[in-house]
């Protein structure tokens, strides 16, 4: 069992698309606590961090997508979201949501932007 991401697919440039994941009880049994991440691979590239949110809702961000990408979460429904505007081909990759607090991994998204 891992976390559970959702949300890739194939956009145009410009475009936007809203990563989500889910962190199931028998993996993660306190959610609230953990800061959260998302991270992308694109071929040939090392994994880089996009986005981190902490328990209370710092988040922090990779240069190349302040002012395009939101991170947030809803404790509640034990899930992070990444919502990703202005998509642009070089953030092309798999994207994947990681507990950072306890080194979880999802099993990771497509995300392909057309150019």
């Amino acid at each position: 069992v891992q976390l559970q991401a959702s949300g890739g697919g194939l956009v145009q440039a410009g475009g936007s698309l809203r990563l989500s994941c889910a962190a199931p009880t028998t993996i993660l049994s306190v959610f609230s606590a953990d800061t959260m991440g998302w991270y992308r691979q694109a071929p040939g590239k090392e994994r880089e961090l996009v986005a981190d949110i902490s328990s209370r809702s710092t988040t922090n961000y990779e240069d190349s997508v302040k002012g395009r990408f939101t991170i947030s979460r809803d404790n509640g429904k034990r899930r992070v979201y990444l919502q990703m505007n202005g998509l642009k081909p070089e953030d092309t990759a798999v994207y994947y949501c990681r507990s950072i607090s306890r080194n979880l991994w999802g099993q990771g998204t497509q995300v392909t932007v057309s150019s």
